[in-house]
């Protein structure tokens, strides 16, 4: 029989050939790994995504809070060698494991519910095959930040992806005309 000591040496020396405390994860699962792969799921939901796109989905998914231009750089280099994001047109898109993996989540949870889901999801998925890490530099991401910053301080507390200049149109309501506030141009009267 072992004793305990023995045991923790073994483990500890290597953990992959110990059978019974064995654990399989694809690495030791970092939040700006989940919280890459959320904002990939928003930002490049119908074509490939600029770095500003994934910022501005990435802040909007931690609530303003953007991570460390490092940290992202050894994201992106680690979800690249696992297979999840890939680089297509230009931008950057979730693989279809990784797309597999957003489908499980639920519509309703928060985003902290959601990056809770996706670490745990990383934690248990293996990677089969080696892919080609991918690059971003700091300068890459220091310039999509100062654009997500730039464009927040010009839209003044306005939601960036959906408030949308509203166009004049020249229909006039029946309810108005009816009620005598409006009256027909010339043109309509005729008809």
């Amino acid at each position: 029989m072992e004793s305990a000591s023995h045991i923790k040496i073994q483990y500890d020396a290597n953990p992959f050939k110990f059978p019974t405390l064995q654990r399989f994860t694809m690495y030791p699962v970092h939040d700006d790994d989940a919280a890459l792969l959320l904002s990939l799921t928003v930002a490049a939901k119908r074509r490939p995504a600029a770095l500003d796109e994934i910022i501005t989905a990435l802040a909007m998914a931690q609530h303003g809070e953007i991570p460390a231009k490092s940290k992202l750089v050894d994201a992106f280099a680690r979800m690249g060698a696992c297979g999840l994001i890939a680089e297509a047109e230009g931008g950057y898109t979730l693989s279809a494991a990784a797309q597999a993996m957003m489908a499980v989540l639920k519509a309703k949870d928060d985003s902290a519910t959601r990056l809770a889901r996706i670490k745990q999801q990383l934690t248990d998925f293996d990677a089969k095959d080696k892919h080609p890490s991918i690059r971003v530099t700091q300068e890459q991401l220091l310039v999509a930040i100062q654009s997500y910053k730039a464009a927040e301080r010009s839209h003044k507390g306005k939601n960036i992806q959906t408030d949308k200049p509203k166009t004049k149109t020249n229909w006039i309501p029946t309810k108005d005309l009816v009620q005598g506030k409006q009256h027909l141009p010339s043109n309509r009267r005729k008809a």
